[in-house]
């Protein structure tokens, strides 16, 4: 390992290191615009100048690894003056609008010009102007605005995986576009306003709203898919105007989904104010307390076995522990979390968690993902398979319909067959998996809502003990969720009860007059076209599905407006966090569900969300590990005939519209429009991938 001097302190680094990092661990601090360190190095803007003793002339230290016995000045007049020179460059043709530039505040350009800047130009010649650039809906640009950092290029082409932007042009007539004028098709592609240094590149349904000295700042965790990335939610008033990444190396990095970043216009529309109560065939405005005491006159009516609930997506713990605990005194069984009909137990944590964890994804070798799309399903993940594959070494293969991925899949099938083979040791790709020395495989969400569900998950099990990838201290059985709420729901034991029916039972049940009373917690992806002359109780925060059924509405709290525990698909748990008020009379979940007891008059022993918590990590100690995995232990799990009982049908991917897939989304102007420019069919959209 090479030694180097940097300012006069002599220290070692690893071979390879570039002269910026050996500073930046001597605790220099260098200016930068165009390196960032997720992305390869392009050394464009020579803002990190420094000067390196028998060096002719200043060096990028950004592009140029350290050499033994450097000795480095990175304050030195040379390296200042040549910092100057180089904004003085940058900002020749920069447009002085800082006033009205979305990146105001929180701008590179700005801050660096406070400090290498001068405060008048000596440029006398006309500015450059570059014509803008349409990226969609999400993505404003002011080309004019552009240093080439070529951030964006980088970060759409090695991460996104959609190589749609580059640069034409040379020097002064350099530009930034998309060659043929179109739509930025990653799914991740609203990272890069975050990336651009300067105001180039600014988020569209955010232009003009507000600076960031205006906003009060709430770190929570996001719940529009099961990963549960790190965000950042910014408010004014009541008002939630923006969602930003967090940083958080185990689950998101920096980045985000486009849906988590803009779908939070729809936090203030078709939003439940207010109780409701069915008459005469329509809904009415009422109160409280005329909404909680017809529910529990009918309630007291009916038997605890004829009582149902089914808990939503978007649910935090909090709220489906109250409601379980309320359900068990009525004395009924019939409860579920799984709204999509997931043939998962909760006998082996192991068999419904992703074991490997979403950073061990970059340990693997080999991957196998039995019916899911990645890419929609968990954007996060995907970029993490991708990242990985760019490292090289690690082959990919999919049993269900063709993908758009961002990375090469092998097709082994569409349908059940090709998993029995593979588990059988009948196909050619189980060589790939028993020579890798770290294989992992994914299974969706989807293919457990088959009717033959159990047994793909069984099936699943066997390929993951016949080849290697549990029982050696690490386990590559995978489920990747979709649904927040889901890990959370099994942890606790959300479901069906010995004699207790399931989702789809329960809704058999109200069609057939064997459930009177259906209890709907946020859940809003169930058919309910037809549930008989079933009382239905809808709680929630949107006028979606689920309320369009309900014979009484309770109105609750969005993931932004409440305190709650939320247990990603690998088992983490993590606190979301109250950001803005809820609209007029909702109330937090859990507080409806207890006064909701207390006019029963079983009264659940809790009063605040402290003793709630309490209560839940008594019962179920993971939820008392927060930002923390607790491994499974691997058990048995899924029919021991498995194999013989997977049935021969393709499977299908459960998402059929990324951007519309929650009461929040579908509420959304945003996303309704990049739902209408990319339309639902992946073999139709301007995305780039291969499969095969």
């Amino acid at each position: 390992m090479p030694k180097v001097t940097v300012d006069g302190q002599e220290l070692e680094v690893p071979n390879g290191t570039t002269i910026l990092q050996a500073c930046q661990q001597a605790g220099a601090e260098i200016p930068h615009f165009c390196y960032h360190e997720r992305l390869a190095i392009a050394g464009n803007c020579r803002m990190c100048l420094v000067e390196v003793e028998k060096s002719p002339k200043p060096v990028a230290s950004c592009a140029m690894p350290v050499a033994e016995g450097n000795v480095i000045h990175t304050q030195s007049e040379r390296a200042k003056s040549a910092r100057h020179a180089v904004m003085e460059m940058l900002l020749l043709n920069h447009p002085l609008d800082c006033p009205i530039c979305d990146q105001g505040g929180e701008c590179d350009l700005q801050d660096q010009a406070m400090a290498y800047g001068f405060d008048r130009g000596r440029f006398q010649e006309n500015k450059r102007a570059v014509k803008d650039k349409d990226f969609g809906p999400l993505v404003a640009t002011s080309m004019t605005r552009c240093i080439h950092c070529t951030r964006c290029i980088r970060f759409l082409t090695e991460i996104g995986g959609v190589e749609e932007l580059g640069a034409t042009g040379r020097g002064e007539a350099m530009e930034i576009t998309t060659y043929v004028e179109q739509a930025l098709g990653s799914e991740m592609s609203a990272n890069i306003i975050d990336l651009c240094p300067v105001g180039a590149l600014t988020s569209k349904p955010y232009a003009f709203v507000a600076r960031p000295w205006e906003l009060r700042k709430t770190e929570s965790a996001d719940v529009l898919d099961a990963v549960g990335s790190n965000i950042r939610i910014d408010s004014r008033g009541a008002q939630v105007l923006r969602v930003l990444p967090r940083l958080n190396e185990e689950i998101n990095e920096e980045w985000i989904s486009d849906k988590t970043r803009f779908a939070h216009d729809g936090l203030t529309q078709r939003r439940l104010d207010r109780p409701w109560i069915r008459r005469g065939g329509r809904l009415v405005a009422a109160d409280w307390r005329e909404a909680l005491d017809l529910i529990a006159d009918r309630l007291r009516t009916v038997p605890g076995e004829r009582v149902a609930a089914i808990a939503g997506d978007l649910c935090e713990a909090e709220s489906m522990f109250a409601l379980r605990e309320l359900m068990h005194g009525l004395g009924s069984s019939n409860i579920d979390c799984r709204q999509d009909g997931a043939k998962l137990g909760g006998t082996s944590r192991a068999s419904y968690l992703f074991n490997t964890t979403i950073a061990g994804i970059e340990e693997a070798d080999a991957a196998l993902l039995i019916g899911t799309n990645p890419r929609w399903e968990a954007p996060i993940i995907n970029a993490r398979l991708r990242k990985r594959y760019l490292r090289g070494g690690f082959k990919v293969a999919a049993v269900g319909p063709k993908l758009n991925l961002t990375f090469p899949v092998e097709a082994l099938g569409e349908s059940g067959v090709a998993l029995t083979g593979l588990a059988g040791g009948k196909h050619d790709w189980g060589q790939v998996l028993r020579d890798a020395k770290a294989p992992m495989l994914i299974l969706g969400s989807g293919a457990m809502a088959r009717t033959d569900g159990a047994s793909v998950l069984g099936t699943a099990r066997i390929i993951a003990e016949s080849f290697g990838m549990v029982g050696t201290g690490r386990s590559g059985f995978n489920v990747l969720h979709r649904a927040a709420s889901r890990v959370a729901g099994l942890d606790m034991g959300f479901l069906p009860g010995e004699g207790g029916k399931d989702t789809g039972g329960i809704l058999e049940g109200c069609r057939s007059g064997a459930i009177e009373v259906l209890y709907l917690l946020g859940a809003d992806e169930l058919d309910l076209s037809d549930t008989g002359s079933a009382f239905v109780i809808y709680q929630g925060h949107h006028g979606d599905r689920g309320a369009a059924r309900a014979d009484v509405v309770l109105p609750g709290c969005a993931y932004t407006e409440k305190d709650g525990t939320y247990v990603n698909t690998e088992g983490r748990a993590q606190y979301g966090r109250r950001a803005v008020f809820p609209p007029g009379e909702a109330r937090e979940d859990w507080a409806i569900i207890r006064a909701l007891s207390g006019a029963l008059g079983r009264a659940l022993p809790f009063d605040s969300l402290r003793e709630l918590r309490a209560q839940l990590r008594a019962a179920h100690s993971s939820f008392a590990h927060i930002d923390e995995i607790v491994a499974a232990e691997w058990g048995m799990f899924g029919p021991s005939d498995a194999l013989t009982t997977v049935e021969d049908t393709p499977f299908v991917y459960p998402l059929t519209d990324f951007y519309r897939s929650d009461p929040i989304s579908r509420a959304s102007k945003t996303m309704r429009e990049c739902s209408e420019l990319f339309g639902g069919d992946p073999e139709t959209q301007p995305r780039t991938g291969t499969h095969g």
